[in-house]
């Protein structure tokens, strides 16, 4: 499927990973195989994901997929109307700085300590995609900016929670 759509395969496999990691369980696994596959493939300029053979045979479990995209369908219609080709951006470039930030998304959806902290990188992760995808460099943009602030909270929340558990620490010392 992948050698079908070529360069868009990226937006399309990081935009069923994105979904899956909405959920909570399953993030860390679809976090991981986000950032290993599509994001860091895109960093070093590959033309399109390359899977390993173990996975790239492995069946997906269609009836959880099938649930998952029956789910997904109708608010993937409803944004199709609003997301379309407009203002281009140079491919190359583009893919680099995509996979650089769903790589940082990625590290703060699996690594940040707070319960249900996962679905905000993954629904920006989700709309980057989706930009990517259909090449809106409008709202491209305007999921790197989400982006941008999505990590700068994350980073505050990190950051207040390492000088909470240092304030604990001083306390039973």
């Amino acid at each position: 499927m992948t050698r079908r759509m070529h360069r868009r395969s990226f937006g399309l496999i990081m935009l069923l990973l994105a979904i899956v990691a909405v959920a909570p369980g399953v993030s860390i696994v679809a976090g991981l195989l986000l950032m290993v596959f599509p994001a860091f493939q895109m960093i070093l300029g590959q033309n399109m994901p390359v899977f390993p053979r173990r996975i790239a045979a492995r069946p997906i479990p269609t009836m959880h997929l099938a649930a998952l995209v029956l789910r997904a369908v109708p608010v993937l219609r409803s944004l199709e109307k609003l997301i379309h080709p407009r203002w281009p951006t140079p491919l190359d470039a583009t893919k680099r700085a995509v996979g650089a930030v769903v790589v940082l998304l990625n590290i703060t959806l699996l690594f940040t300590p707070v319960p249900l902290s996962n679905i905000v990188p993954a629904l920006v992760i989700a709309l980057i995609s989706l930009a990517y995808l259909e090449e809106d460099g409008i709202l491209l943009s305007i999921a790197m900016l989400a982006s941008i602030v999505v990590l700068a909270i994350e980073l505050v929340v990190v950051w207040e929670t390492v000088l909470g558990g240092k304030r604990l620490f001083d306390l039973w010392s």
